[in-house]
């Protein structure tokens, strides 16, 4: 099993034109595209337009299109050597290893992760998906693997602890297609919105001053407080607890069947609890584990909400099994 590698000109290139998305090449000159057995030979959800691969599909083709994060180290980010990296990427080496296959990591943001897999450019999103109700309508979730909740940083210079009594004049700083976004759009109608399309630029806007806060996944923004001095996470959870799950096209019974069992099995072997060791522990250490890690698809805690929305795709897949065997 390998995975697909880019050089750093790609890279920088694809942060730019993500549109593009086109699969990252390999050093040594073998290269692959995230078109490659997808859109063209794939399926169809009945009247949706959704298009997928199969299980025996993407068997066949010899490689999973696997959608992730390239700029958001520890969970997805490439490394100085072009080599994919992180949380997210770690757990998409071993569904590899044990779908049999290669691996094409297909850099995605927050953004485009459901057009993504509804038109076919990758067969799974691992970009540190979170689960919800609004997205459970347009894809389907797998098990979880991490619980995770939002999070609001800050400069040290002026922390904000809370969202009540909010500044008009003041900025949140926040990326489009997150919950982040959909919450305080929601429950702060009143805070402006200051809205970027990657993680790397909501950093820049953060470091240059551009809003007084930042809006995301607590994970994420714990992460950018302990690897830069001078910031602060005010607010460590905000609005509900929810869970990280894989998700695929809707209807994709077969891909989803199959996520759903490998994450039991590596359960039983307290997978998750070792990714985060090897790509997590250096960041939040030792005292985060048991309150992030989700094992064999079973999140302690959670919120109702996200366990509903991984039931429904559940759900949904009973039900489309049962009517193709009608």
């Amino acid at each position: 099993m390998k995975q697909s590698k880019i050089s750093r000109r790609s890279f920088l290139l694809g942060l730019g034109a993500v549109s593009a998305a086109a699969v990252l090449t390999a050093c040594g000159g073998s290269s692959s595209t995230a078109a490659s057995g997808s859109a063209a030979s794939g399926n169809a959800a009945s009247g949706s337009g959704v298009v997928y691969r199969t299980l025996d599909e993407i068997k066949a083709s010899g490689t999973i299109n696997i959608g992730v994060f390239s700029d958001k180290n520890p969970f997805g980010y490439v490394d100085e050597n072009g080599e994919y990296q992180g949380y997210d990427v770690y757990f998409g080496n071993r569904l590899g290893e044990d779908l049999g296959v290669e691996i094409n990591y297909v850099s995605t943001e927050a953004a485009n992760r459901i057009e993504y897999l509804q038109t076919g450019k990758v067969d799974v999103i691992l970009a540190n998906f979170t689960v919800t109700p609004e997205r459970a309508e347009e894809v389907d979730f797998a098990l979880p693997y991490m619980n995770v909740a939002l999070g609001v940083i800050s400069p040290d210079s002026a922390v904000v602890t809370t969202l009540d009594n909010w500044n008009a004049d003041d900025q949140m700083i926040v990326i489009s297609g997150t919950t982040a976004e959909t919450y305080l759009t929601k429950e702060y109608p009143d805070i402006p919105l200051q809205k970027y399309d990657s993680y790397a630029t909501a950093k820049n806007a953060l470091e240059n001053g551009n809003g007084v806060a930042w809006a995301n996944d607590n994970t994420e923004v714990i992460a950018f407080a302990n690897q830069n001095p001078g910031y602060t996470v005010g607010i460590a959870s905000l609005g509900s607890q929810d869970t990280i799950a894989p998700a695929v096209s809707q209807g994709n019974t077969t891909v989803l069947d199959w996520l759903n069992e490998e994450i039991q099995k590596l359960g039983e072997e307290n997978f998750f609890h070792k990714d985060y060791e090897a790509t997590l522990v250096d960041t939040y250490g030792i005292d985060y584990e048991d309150e992030l890690v989700v094992e064999g698809g079973v999140a302690a805690g959670a919120d109702a909400s996200s366990e509903a929305a991984s039931s429904e795709a559940a759900s949904s897949e009973a039900a489309a099994s049962s009517a193709a065997a009608q």
